[in-house]
């Protein structure tokens, strides 16, 4: 089953109260969840190899660690995705960025896919997928099943707040994939809505109704 890492730390909580607020203004809003995806970078990348090295310092030789094995790419989930990329790009700017385009349909709520571009090497990277809400779990789950298809084996899910139902649809069809999360919300309004959520995290981010 899918571990749920919920990130505690008091500067992510502090942050996510405020992007709840409805009267976060936009600029405002852009902003915290920039500074949110930067923060849990340092916890999803927590995992990541080192190796030593040797190098000169300005007083003499020494030995010390740097990154090694696979690299990263991070997977925005479209639109909202994109407002968190940056974040992570400030940690690690080397890592590759994919985009797949997915939609809840109104009415049935099941993700539709109409976009998809990744670097060619993905399946040799560890992968970040980036979305600020995970809800149903419909888009997620689809975007997951879609980047295994085209060969990617360790994947991680990054949202801001996630739903009960969503994590649990993640446990049950892909137990391999990690959560990361800043808040869970217990219930999901009848149009898929997480309450008390955050709204519209796409609209929000980018002024749009």
């Amino acid at each position: 089953m899918s571990e749920v890492i919920t990130l505690n730390h008091p500067l992510i909580q502090h942050k996510i109260t405020l992007i709840r607020d409805k009267r976060t203004k936009l600029k405002e809003f852009r902003e915290l969840v920039d500074e949110l995806s930067n923060l849990m970078a340092y916890e999803v990348t927590r995992g990541i190899e080192l190796e030593e090295i040797e190098i000169e310092t300005p007083i003499g030789k020494t030995k010390s660690k740097v990154l090694s094995g696979k690299k990263l790419a991070v997977v925005a989930i479209l639109r909202a995705g994109l407002g968190m990329v940056d974040g992570i790009l400030k940690l690690i700017p080397s890592a590759k960025v994919g985009h797949i385009g997915m939609y809840r349909d109104p009415e049935t709520l099941m993700p539709c896919e109409y976009y998809a571009k990744l670097p060619e090497d993905i399946s040799e990277r560890k992968v970040i997928i980036v979305d600020p809400m995970l809800a149903t779990g419909g888009t997620a789950s689809a975007c997951i099943d879609y980047l295994k298809k085209v060969g990617a084996l360790d994947i991680k899910f990054v949202c801001l707040i996630s739903a009960i139902e969503g994590i649990k649809k993640i446990q049950k069809e892909h137990p391999d994939v990690k959560i990361y999360t800043a808040a869970i919300d217990e219930i999901l309004n009848s149009h898929g809505y997480i309450v008390p959520g955050l709204g519209d995290a796409g609209d929000r981010l980018y002024g749009t109704k």
